[in-house]
């Protein structure tokens, strides 16, 4: 089970990309069904595993069986319209793909937004803040190690 930590990072998160999609609406083309971001072969951590997993448990029978028997050609959990099937619990990295990121030093986004040029300050996402927030509540979860988001929906 997800932590209150862990809860309080993914909805700080998840305001971040609020107030900047609000603020630079006409600058993102963010959307449900874009998977332009999602990756194969993508791993998250332990706590963010606990997340998947609890939500994958509330799923139905029907849906755990898409989720397990859907093409493997990108990420593992779009479906055919490329909606994110475990939306709801996608972790960290997936929140925030599209709000400009810096990564030592370097500004980006997605290609498909921000093309007249970043915004300021405030409308960027520290990395290497996010990062050592999600392992310190990593850490505070339990010993754990990264596993692929493919590997966990096809647990049963």
């Amino acid at each position: 089970m997800p932590t209150a930590h862990y809860r309080a990072l993914v909805a700080k998160a998840d305001g971040f990309f609020a107030r900047v999609h609000l603020r630079h609406a006409a600058a993102m083309e963010c959307d449900a069904g874009c998977s332009d971001c999602c990756q194969a072969g993508l791993t998250v951590t332990g706590v963010e595993a606990a997340a998947i997993r609890a939500h994958l448990a509330e799923l139905d029978d029907a849906a755990r069986d898409a989720l397990r028997t859907a093409p493997r050609t990108g990420c593992a959990a779009p479906d055919a319209e490329g909606r994110c099937r475990i939306y709801a619990a996608r972790p960290l990295v997936c929140r925030t793909h599209g709000v400009p990121v810096r990564v030592e030093g370097v500004v980006s986004a997605c290609p498909r937004n921000f093309r007249g040029g970043m915004p300021d300050g405030d409308a960027v996402l520290e990395q290497a803040t996010m990062s050592t927030l999600l392992a310190a509540v990593d850490a505070a979860h339990g010993p754990s190690e990264r596993v692929a988001i493919a590997a966990l929906l096809q647990e049963r």
